[in-house]
């Protein structure tokens, strides 16, 4: 199988054990169910990254009401937000988006350790991050992705920000058709995922040597 395979389409599930999507469609308040689609996890890393002995957590990735939703957004305008009909992604944003970067880590094989603030790791860092745009901009007519996610290092146990970028990629879509524009998602969210893995990755180290060696 492909592994940039540029995303998974969820089948749509049953109400009701036997019922058909027919019938599904007739019970009262319920339309049709939304396609649903989830990215992929970045798996390909400069192999020149430090291999580092430190425990890494990442906080819940936060973002405003407009993208913190299962909703995929897209804009026609600056100041407006819209949403694709009966689509929407598995999870809301700010959790896909953590999970995702909490496999991307684990896919550089260079870290002892690192997982979600719920999981109750100790840490040597803390990884906060802050989605900031994540839709398809049409300001030109043709649909365009557009990904930037904020992201902050906090050394533990003083909690010292040690360092803080911003990443971002904007890819157009191939066409205006949604399973092209979610290969373009799917393609942004892996630019922007590398280069914060690879910073996270050099910058705490860089710190946590420090601080080893008492300079």
């Amino acid at each position: 199988m492909n592994n940039r395979r540029t995303f998974l389409k969820f089948a749509s599930l049953l109400p009701l054990a036997g019922a058909t999507a027919a019938c599904a469609s007739l019970i009262p308040g319920q339309g049709p169910l939304p396609d649903l689609y989830r990215l992929s996890p970045k798996s390909t890393f400069d192999p020149d990254l430090p291999t580092v002995p430190w425990q890494l957590v990442l906080e819940q990735t936060t973002a405003n009401a407009s993208l913190n939703t299962t909703k995929i957004a897209l804009q026609r305008q600056p100041n407006q937000m819209e949403y694709y009909a009966n689509a929407g992604w598995v999870d809301k944003a700010s959790a896909m988006i953590q999970s995702l970067l909490v496999e991307s880590f684990e896919n550089t094989r260079k870290i002892v350790s690192v997982g979600r603030e719920t999981v109750g790791l100790r840490s040597d860092f803390i990884l906060k991050t802050e989605l900031r745009e994540f839709q398809t901009q049409y300001f030109d007519g043709s649909p365009t992705v557009l990904i930037t996610i904020n992201a902050k290092i906090v050394q533990m146990p003083r909690r010292n920000i040690i360092g803080s970028n911003s990443f971002e990629a904007r890819v157009p879509a191939t066409a205006d058709q949604l399973d092209k524009i979610i290969e373009a998602f799917d393609q942004a969210l892996g630019k922007v995922t590398k280069h914060l893995v690879e910073w996270s990755l050099t910058t705490a180290d860089a710190a946590y040597q420090k601080k080893k060696n008492g300079s």
